[in-house]
């Protein structure tokens, strides 16, 4: 099947989401990556009159929303941009700066990050009675690298079949910019940070792995503690059983 063939799937499948749903459009965050820049472009394609890309900077790298920028003028996409930085320290002040020092801040602070850009588009969706879009894809999903009720909070997924490589596949199909394509993935939490190095696997191995290839075994090993130990963010939470009046 051709990369158009299947876009024309997921254009399709997305319009159907939507009327199922009585809702009246899409929209997703822009981080400046690929991920985000092909759901635009399919969002775009699906509903190009009620689609809406949405940039969130948090004391983040400026190259963020100059690619985002890019993004929005390749795609076409109407675009809203909301610099959460004051926000987020003013909760980052709230909670972690009064809990002493013998605490992952790092992470906290990242997932706080990802939890308010959750927050803020889910406020676009409902005054606009949209459904948010999610970006992951399947490297992504199998390995849990995606903050719960964070940007693991979305109503759809529509790449989420897609491995790494292939969203690049998109992204060149739809003629996604050269700067993104080219740009190491990094989920803006921290300045420095890639998903890669994060990670401690390659995108690379965890398409083959996923594929059935032969990856070598330290990757291996590291992909399945990733999901090991991610589980419980592809579930809902867990209940009792047995409990309560029947």
């Amino acid at each position: 099947m051709t990369i158009a063939n299947e876009v024309n799937g997921v254009v399709k499948w997305l319009r159907r989401q939507v009327e199922e749903a009585g809702a009246g459009g899409l929209l997703v965050g822009l981080s400046g990556g690929v991920d985000s820049s092909v759901v635009a472009f399919l969002i775009k394609e699906a509903f190009p009159e009620n689609s809406l890309g949405v940039i969130m900077p948090i004391h983040s790298n400026p190259r963020d929303a100059e690619d985002a920028l890019a993004l929005v003028e390749a795609s076409g996409i109407d675009m809203r941009m909301v610099d959460l930085t004051r926000v987020h320290d003013s909760v980052k002040h709230l909670v972690l700066e009064n809990l002493g020092e013998d605490i992952n801040a790092r992470s906290a602070d990242a997932n706080l990050r990802a939890r308010l850009r959750m927050s803020t588009l889910y406020t676009f969706a409902n005054a606009l009675n949209y459904l948010v879009v999610g970006t992951d894809n399947a490297a992504e999903l199998h390995t849990g690298y995606f903050t719960k009720y964070g940007d693991g909070g979305v109503d759809l997924l529509p790449i989420a079949n897609l491995a790494k490589g292939e969203v690049y596949e998109w992204g060149r199909y739809f003629g996604v910019p050269g700067t993104i394509l080219d740009r190491d993935p990094t989920a803006g939490l921290w300045e420095g940070q890639t998903d890669e190095k994060e990670m401690g696997v390659t995108y690379a191995e965890i398409d083959r792995y996923l594929k059935g290839g032969t990856i070598d075994e330290a990757s291996r090993v590291v992909i399945d503690r990733l999901h090991q130990k991610s589980e419980h963010k592809r579930r809902m939470p867990p209940m009792p059983q047995g409990t309560g009046r029947q």
